[in-house]
């Protein structure tokens, strides 16, 4: 079984492929468990420095994702699941619309082109967002909410949904969407994600650093913390294509925290000092973004296949503190 992994050399490709590696298996489109065989890293740069990447069943493919011969070079005849995680973020997406497209758009078509190739429908995990969502919304999103996304990046991921959808229907993939919340707390510097924000409120000040948070203190976020967000990944792979009814996509459990209260867990858990570190300074675009962005999902769908939500935030916290003192 050859499993690929789009944005493999990321923070959440890393971590996935950890996973899958100490798993060893995974279900067909097929619902037959086959053992993993080879595990494909693509990403613009390579994975280094983790011990795991010696396995024989790892390899690496870098370059542009935009450009189709690097994604024929992944997907081999024995290629049985794909996870395509690779996306220019959402602060990137607003401010570059061209490049948005071409990586969130155009890259996403030409990978599911060469999908639909295959000798047999893979499974298909695409990771889209709960940015194609935005503007008037329930308190809590059912799982048939009509999208509308009030930025590019959530346009571009729901054009990723609707193509795996339909590529779903007419069996070319057995595809999933999998929309994930904000996924916080991630190590490592801040990218340009509108939401990273969210992680560097917790992740600088437990380093000792001061840390800016660009939104009003009360503005609310649907959150989930990284390991979390990799059992729902596979979750949502295991599925069978019987379980998911006729969109193929599906809004994953999580928690709705106010921006005051993530700072709250912070002091409870990592005490006032560490808290204090923390300043508010307004940045009208990110306040924008993210304030368009949902409340809640009931995530029925979800839940049913099985996913989970973290209990709450100051578990997210913990959970990192414990993690970084293991690394």
């Amino acid at each position: 079984m050859r499993v690929v992994i789009t944005g493999g050399a990321g923070f959440l490709g890393r971590l996935l492929a950890q996973r899958l590696l100490e798993r060893g298996e995974l279900t067909d489109a097929r619902g037959t468990p086959r053992g993993i065989d080879e595990l494909v890293l693509v990403d613009m740069i390579a994975a280094e420095g983790e011990a795991w990447l010696t396995d024989p069943r790892v390899s690496q493919v870098t370059g542009d994702i935009g450009v189709r011969a690097l994604l024929a070079q992944a997907l081999t005849p024995a290629t049985t699941s794909i996870f395509h995680l690779a996306a220019v973020v959402s602060g990137q997406a607003e401010a570059d619309f061209d490049i948005g497209m071409r990586v969130n758009v155009d890259a996403t078509r030409t990978l599911l082109d060469l999908t639909r190739q295959l000798p047999a429908p893979p499974k298909f995990v695409f990771t889209s967002s709960i940015a194609v969502f935005g503007g008037a919304l329930p308190q809590v999103l059912p799982d048939d909410q009509i999208l509308t996304p009030q930025g590019s990046y959530g346009a571009q991921k729901a054009m990723g949904e609707l193509l795996v959808s339909d590529m779903s229907r007419r069996g070319m993939i057995d595809g999933r969407s999998l929309r994930l919340p904000t996924i916080t707390v991630r190590p490592g510097k801040p990218n340009k994600a509108a939401s990273s924000f969210a992680s560097g409120i917790i992740r600088e000040p437990i380093a000792g650093v001061d840390a800016v948070c660009p939104v009003h203190p009360e503005t609310a976020m649907w959150v989930q913390s990284p390991p979390r967000v990799i059992d729902n990944l596979i979750i949502g792979h295991e599925a069978p294509a019987s379980a998911l009814h006729t969109t193929r996509s599906i809004s994953v459990p999580g928690i709705t925290v106010a921006v005051r209260d993530m700072v709250s867990s912070l002091a409870r858990v990592a005490g006032d000092t560490v808290a204090a570190r923390v300043s508010w300074h307004l940045d009208p675009t990110i306040d924008r973004l993210v304030s368009s962005w949902p409340l809640a999902f009931a995530a029925d769908r979800g839940r049913m296949l099985g996913m989970t939500a973290d209990a709450d935030f100051d578990d997210i916290v913990r959970a990192y503190i414990a993690t970084q003192r293991r690394t």
